[in-house]
């Protein structure tokens, strides 16, 4: 990799929605513990059983620490901020075993889904996860779910989709660092 990562400890950029509300898209950092404690607790059972793909109804504070002390090499995660810093939603890679493949998560508030706040997040988090070698996501998404896989049919036409009883595994090809008119995510601008 040349130079500094584009997508790093410092990333912060403002970004217009479809509905033209304009949302704060930024790294994920320590001090938002307590911010996405909150917004866990403010998902309906239905987005927090989607996300987890079971219940939950709280995170510890281990998992807190996980999942915002991120490292920025095999986990990365990004946060859509409103105007008075409420979270509106995050996405995150977790890079795999196979150093070529990460685990892909979004969440979105309930009270913000539909806004494309989900879509803007994957598409920086393709970005990030880019820059740093890695070839393919993998999402598992609930077969209900229906919101979530249509994005990624959409933005990812070559995805494969891989069903279980109540599970969807999806593999997403990556595009090639560099690579500018792809099929994949071919809504994605690539020359950040």
């Amino acid at each position: 990799m040349e130079g500094r990562p584009a997508f790093d400890r410092e990333y912060e950029e403002r970004v217009v929605l479809r509905d033209a509300a304009t949302v704060l898209i930024r790294s994920i950092r320590p001090e938002d513990k307590h911010e996405l404690g909150s917004g866990f607790e403010r998902l309906s059972p239905l987005s927090r059983y989607r996300r987890f793909l079971g219940p939950k109804s709280r995170l510890s504070e281990a998992e807190l620490r996980y999942l915002t002390e991120v490292d920025w090499s095999d986990h990365a995660a990004l946060v859509a901020e409103g105007d008075g810093g409420e979270g509106l939603g995050v996405a995150r890679f977790i890079r795999t075993h196979d150093a070529d493949w990460a685990e892909a998560a979004i969440t979105v508030a309930d009270a913000h889904q539909g806004r494309g706040i989900g879509r803007v997040l994957l598409e920086r988090l393709v970005l990030a996860a880019v820059e740093r070698g890695i070839r393919r996501f993998r999402f598992d998404v609930l077969g209900s779910n229906r919101p979530m896989l249509e994005m990624i049919r959409e933005l990812a036409p070559s995805a494969s989709f891989q069903n279980d009883s109540t599970v969807v595994c999806v593999d997403v090809p990556l595009p090639e660092r560099g690579e500018r008119n792809g099929e994949v995510f071919r809504l994605l601008a690539l020359g950040k």
